[in-house]
């Protein structure tokens, strides 16, 4: 169930609603737009009657809500939503780019690497500190430690930072340093790392699974949104498919999907999406041109010495071309689109 208010509603109008929804047992979502608010409901084993809501002040409608996902549904908010990390907005006007390494090494390579990609013109840091490997052998990042090498970081540059919680027992550890939390691949069914994202004060980043369909990801969303945290940036990092020739298939066309049925922002990561550095270029390109609101980038001081990931990290240097190379199109495609909001 949604309830639209009108323009005109008050403050006092939405809150009555709010304690209507709560008197009956379930949840209220208020979803502030454009010109109106919105007010989602959870918690409903079925449908609630419209009739509950229609005559009060300041209401407009009750309508049901037809998809699964409510909350991150345009039948919930048809503005685009805005998710603003250290005051970076991420879904605004201008392409965001997040970079850094894949995990955080020591002190003078993550300081190095920030600097770097701050030159090249990165808004956010990416850096692991808690690393969910395939094997349990391999480097599993340095903790609490590179969470505080990350903290230094942003200190010396001014970066906003982007890193993983893998599991409920460091979330709170992460939340505390981080200015973005990151929900990886493996684990965007983990439903109840999901719903402790949202009770996070935190805006929160999730991937897509690695076999996940469109709904499977949007409902994953919905786990964070329905427990009340509304900041939450999508991720496209690539599909297992049968190739073999990179290591996931990167699904751009998920990317304009989002779009039509979510309000959320969507980027791309094309490192873990083709896993060939030679691959990231073209691909981020690509990305932007279908409409991503930024990108998710490994960038490495030296990626033939990094203890995770070294193969699809960039160079500093490719890194900065990378940025430039799409801000030319982001501005392109800002332009055809003004010309075409002219001619219309």
């Amino acid at each position: 169930m949604l309830i639209v208010m009108t323009a005109q509603a008050t403050e006092a109008d939405i809150e009555r609603v709010c304690r209507k929804i709560e008197s009956l047992g379930f949840r209220p979502h208020p979803m502030p737009g454009a010109n109106r608010t919105a007010i989602g409901i959870t918690g409903n084993p079925g449908p609630v009657d419209p009739a509950e809501f229609e005559d009060f002040p300041g209401v407009a409608e009750a309508i049901r809500v037809s998809k699964p996902y409510k909350l991150v549904s345009r039948e919930v908010k048809a503005e685009d939503s805005v998710v603003r990390v250290k005051g970076v907005p991420v879904g605004g006007e201008e392409i965001v780019f997040c970079a850094g390494p894949c995990s955080v090494e020591n002190r003078e390579q993550i300081l190095e690497a920030a600097h770097a990609v701050k030159a090249a013109g990165a808004q956010l840091l990416r850096g692991g500190a808690y690393k969910p490997r395939t094997s349990p052998y391999a480097f599993q990042g340095l903790g609490e430690e590179g969470l505080k090498l990350l903290a230094e970081a942003r200190e010396a540059t001014g970066l906003g930072i982007v890193t993983e919680s893998i599991d409920v027992e460091v979330f709170d550890m992460v939340e505390d340093y981080a200015d973005c939390v990151q929900i990886g691949a493996r684990n965007m069914q983990n439903f109840s790392l999901l719903r402790r994202a949202g009770r996070a004060k935190k805006p929160i980043l999730l991937k897509r699974g690695m076999s996940s369909t469109l709904e499977e990801f949007l409902m994953a969303a919905e786990y964070i949104l329905s427990e009340g945290n509304y900041n939450v940036i999508l991720c496209e990092r690539g599909v297992r498919t049968f190739t073999d020739h990179s290591r996931n298939t990167l699904d751009l066309s998920v990317v304009p999907a989002v779009q039509k049925l979510s309000h959320l922002p969507i980027i791309v990561d094309p490192s873990h999406g083709t896993g060939k550095r030679e691959r990231v270029h073209p691909m981020s390109l690509a990305a932007i041109a279908c409409g991503a609101a930024g990108l998710i980038v490994e960038v490495h001081p030296a990626p033939e010495h990094a203890l995770s990931d070294g193969h699809q990290s960039l160079y500093p240097d490719q890194f900065a071309e990378v940025v430039e190379d799409c801000r030319a199109i982001a501005h392109l495609l800002a332009h055809r689109g003004a010309r075409e909001h002219v001619h219309a």
